[in-house]
């Protein structure tokens, strides 16, 4: 578990490499729902690899800026421990809505996930920070809104109001689920699971590097 909890993302990249690979050799075995949904758990491996190898620094942003932390940022209310689950949760309901591609409102949901992750890095975050950029922004910009604009392009002819209402529910389960409750249940001033003195250094240079100066 501690092997784990340490290289989540890393692995989570090893798997983009790997369903690249797939894509490359059988995508056109897949339905074009399924290439956009699959697209999407791409686009959330590569964001969370940018969260916390490269540029990293993401959990700091998330504990000091998103939510407010002054002290204890590096282990409250997000610890090393809960941030393995809030990330790694969220690969099931992505892996689902491939699974079951017909389930529109659970792939409605993920794209929904998209947005929300969007308005977090574009504007929360950045304002928080006072920067142009942070970990985790470049992806969602390139990659993750685009793969959900072309989604709901794709099956707006196919859906109804329905499928769009449940894909709001589904998107508020994914919430609370799978960033809402790990941070809370999980969330101790004491706790061992400290993020690591690399997410500071990274998130000090994003900051600096990142920076608005105002002349």
């Amino acid at each position: 578990m501690r092997f784990y909890r340490n290289n989540w993302f890393r692995i989570g990249a090893i798997f983009f490499v790997l369903i690249a690979f797939g894509m490359l050799f059988w995508g056109n075995r897949v339905s074009v729902t399924q290439r956009l949904l699959i697209a999407s758990l791409m686009a959330l491996l590569l964001h969370q690899y940018e969260e916390y190898e490269w540029p990293g620094g993401a959990p700091i942003v998330i504990n000091r800026v998103f939510y407010g932390e002054p002290t204890d940022y590096r282990r409250y209310p997000g610890n090393w421990q809960s941030i393995m689950l809030v990330n790694t949760l969220a690969y099931i309901p992505y892996l689902a809505a491939i699974i079951w591609p017909t389930w529109y409102w659970l792939g409605i949901g993920t794209m929904f996930f998209n947005l929300f992750q969007f308005l977090g890095h574009a504007f929360k975050m950045n304002f928080g920070m006072k920067t142009w950029y942070n970990p985790g922004l470049a992806t969602v910009i390139v990659l993750m809104m685009p793969i959900s604009i072309a989604y709901w392009v794709h099956i707006w002819p196919i859906v109804g109001g329905w499928s769009w209402g449940l894909g709001i529910i589904a998107l508020v389960v994914m919430l609370i689920v799978t960033v809402i409750l790990p941070v809370q249940l999980l969330k101790s001033r004491t706790t061992d699971a400290v993020i690591p003195e690399r997410q500071i250094r990274q998130f000090n240079w994003v900051k600096k590097a990142a920076a608005i100066r105002r002349n």
